[in-house]
């Protein structure tokens, strides 16, 4: 204030430089991303605040001159009101990093964080009023650091090859535990054909529901998942009861709790088909920015974990049949060994029955039908001689009728002789 000549200044008025002050700071952080509130009293009243703290906390509640316990009643017993009270008996400021708030009840309530600075307002004395709450709502920074913490456990199974369905489990799991509000997940493999969806991951969904739409067609209208296959884009259904794409599962849906299905298609890097991601609610509720960055990112995830999946399957494949293939031609050689071994066998054993032959036809000069079988070996054969063999080059031997089979199996162009005609004469008048 500027002195007047011939007049003395004038001391300011405290409440109306406390009123001014708090004028300004509302001007300052009307518009502001970061929240602002004035409380006043030990029941922390809501004087004043500015858009960005009714936002975080509802627009539904965007009300002054109302107790913070009575506007926000979930917050008894939580650690931020702890800090309020502590900030207003000890009149000292603190600052929380990561404050965690839980906003809303029942089906409504979702996981918060905030980074608050808390200062006591003084009257003009110095007694504490009430405080004054500075903060930044930290709670998509602190949802994106635990999704790169779980997205890089993901990547590091699908890394060590751990089995899809351990991989596609604890990605919905990971999913349903970021997510600001209850959401259901669930993963969908194509068959090879693309035509049908089978089971791959579902761990909230009803046990009844995953195993009724195993199976389902991919097709125009059959439901969120068998319509983003077939179309090959998202299919964001946000009310259940109503869409038409349910017509033929939403009594299945109804039975499930399940209100609305954000379904997105998982495509190969060559564009084809390996199943749909797709998140239940259940109220009907369309998605928010955050909500499909979640989509995009997870959906992706599990197209490297199903596409990894299959080339480890290709891989196994082709080492079985490259197996198979390898036993079968140790199985072939070792066949080949045994007929050679077997064929040697023969060999041998004709060269020593045509040995016989050519022994017994030399002795025939002196005993022309001998009484015993002439074919028997060193070891000679006691059976009676009945039958007469000869081979194309004449000669001819004696034989029991085991040695004469013998003989015909094993040495070339070996037959039956008549007994009137021998040997060569036989062979070309049969």
């Amino acid at each position: 204030m500027t002195a007047v000549s011939g007049q003395q200044p004038t001391a300011p008025d405290p409440a109306v430089t406390r009123q001014g002050a708090e004028e300004d700071l509302r001007a300052l952080f009307g518009q502001s991303t970061a929240l602002f509130a004035s409380l006043a009293g030990p029941a922390h009243l809501v004087e004043t605040a500015n858009p960005t703290f009714f936002a975080s906390i509802g627009e539904e509640r965007a009300r002054t001159g109302v107790a913070l316990a009575d506007l926000m009643p979930e917050l008894a017993g939580q650690d931020f009101v702890a800090l309020l009270d502590q900030v207003y008996r000890t009149g000292e400021p603190d600052t929380g990093r990561d404050v965690r708030v839980v906003l809303g009840s029942g089906p409504y309530t979702r996981e918060t964080f905030f980074d608050f600075t808390c200062e006591p307002r003084r009257d003009a004395v110095g007694n504490v009023i009430g405080i004054r709450l500075l903060g930044v709502e930290t709670t998509q920074v602190k949802h994106a650091q635990r999704l790169m913490v779980e997205h890089r456990a993901l990547l590091e199974q699908i890394a060590r090859q751990a089995p899809l369905t351990e991989v596609l489990d604890g990605m919905a799991s990971c999913i349903e535990n970021l997510a600001p509000r209850e959401v259901l997940v669930s993963v969908l493999l194509a068959d090879p054909d693309g035509r049908h969806l089978r089971h791959g991951a579902a761990p909230s969904l009803p046990d009844f529901y995953n195993k009724a739409i195993d199976g389902i067609a991919t097709g125009e209208g059959v439901g969120s998942c068998g319509t983003a296959a077939h179309r090959r884009e998202p299919v964001i259904v946000t009310d259940i009861a109503t869409d038409p794409f349910w017509n033929d599962f939403r009594d299945l849906a109804s039975q499930a709790g399940l209100g609305a299905c954000w379904s997105t298609p998982i495509l190969a890097r060559d564009g084809g088909l390996l199943g749909t991601f797709a998140m239940y609610h259940r109220t009907p509720r369309v998605p928010q920015d955050a909500d499909l960055a979640l989509i995009r990112v997870f959906a992706g995830t599990a197209a490297l974990a199903i596409e990894r999946h299959h080339i480890e399957q290709a891989k196994a494949s082709a080492e079985a049949r490259a197996k198979s293939a390898h036993d079968d031609l140790a199985r072939a050689v070792r066949a080949e060994r045994e007929l050679r071994a077997e064929a040697e066998q023969r060999a041998a054993a004709a060269a020593e029955l045509a040995a016989r032959v050519r022994a017994a036809a030399a002795a025939q000069a002196a005993a022309p039908h001998p009484e015993r079988c002439q074919l028997g070996g060193p070891a000679g054969c006691p059976a009676p001689a009945e039958i007469k063999i000869a081979d194309s080059w004449g000669d001819s031997a004696w034989g029991c009728p085991t040695h004469v089979e013998e003989a015909i199996l094993n040495v070339r162009s070996v037959f039956i002789a008549n007994e009137e005609l021998g040997g060569l004469a036989a062979y070309l008048n049969r």
